[in-house]
């Protein structure tokens, strides 16, 4: 395990009522122990966000939002806002999704412009970039890492380091009950580290947290904690169920 600390993120897609979620939520607080060298985020559904924010009061769970809109107010019927996020007590919000890629239009600029808005809202990031297989086959995975990691990060500078995390996930892997091997996870986190070094600095580089999502369960968390460069994981269809998801966060090197 690296010295950076692991992030454990649970993203509940649209999944839940607010009853739902407020009982998965209570039992993450009572059933995760493990908080002194590891941080626990889970991102419902904006519905259920406030809700779920009452439930943690007291825990050291923080809260993610699954995605935003780039303005802080106007005539953008549908939308949600960096300011409503931390109104509701978000610390971090997701951007660049795969799902948001492929079936709403997501595109490198938009995902830019998302996460500059949540920085300038003293929000924290957690961007998501990775290959569907198509990509993978022909041999372009770096390829699409090194545009996506270029565009996402546009016009961003060492100063928002500190609030920065990587998550790769390979599109191939998201619930297809498919997962990158701790080797090819591990090539493709060192290669992001690489790049961010290339773009910052060695330190910048090193202090920043990069994520292996892509059907992570308690199978197989162990492993990929193994390895040098993952930093923790951004959990989808596992952290729905409080056990399986307590276990993931209670992975051991």
């Amino acid at each position: 395990m690296s010295v950076r600390m692991p992030l454990m993120a649970g993203n509940w897609k649209m999944h839940f009522t607010v009853a739902e979620a407020v009982a998965l939520a209570e039992e993450l607080k009572t059933g995760i122990s493990r908080f002194d060298d590891r941080e626990v985020v889970v991102a419902p559904p904006f519905t259920a966000i406030a809700a779920v924010a009452s439930a943690l009061a007291g825990s050291p769970i923080r809260l993610s939002a699954q995605n935003c809109y780039w303005e802080n107010q106007g005539a953008f019927t549908g939308e949600v806002s960096p300011p409503m996020l931390r109104d509701l007590g978000c610390h971090y919000g997701i951007v660049g999704h795969s799902e948001r890629r492929q079936f709403f239009g997501e595109t490198n600029e938009s995902v830019n412009r998302r996460a500059r808005a949540l920085l300038a809202n003293n929000l924290a990031v957690i961007l998501c970039i990775g290959e569907t297989l198509e990509e993978r086959e022909a041999g372009k995975t770096l390829d699409v890492l090194a545009e996506q990691l270029k565009g996402g990060l546009e016009g961003l500078g060492e100063e928002h380091a500190d609030q920065l995390v990587l998550a790769y996930e390979p599109v191939w892997a998201i619930g297809t009950g498919h997962t990158a091997t701790p080797e090819q996870a591990q090539e493709a986190h060192a290669f992001l580290r690489g790049n961010l070094a290339e773009r910052f600095n060695n330190t910048v580089a090193n202090s920043i947290r990069i994520l292996y999502g892509g059907s992570v369960k308690p199978e197989n968390v162990d492993e990929l904690m193994a390895q040098p460069d993952i930093d923790g994981a951004l959990v989808g269809g596992a952290s729905l169920k409080g056990a399986s998801f307590i276990r993931i966060v209670d992975f051991e090197e």
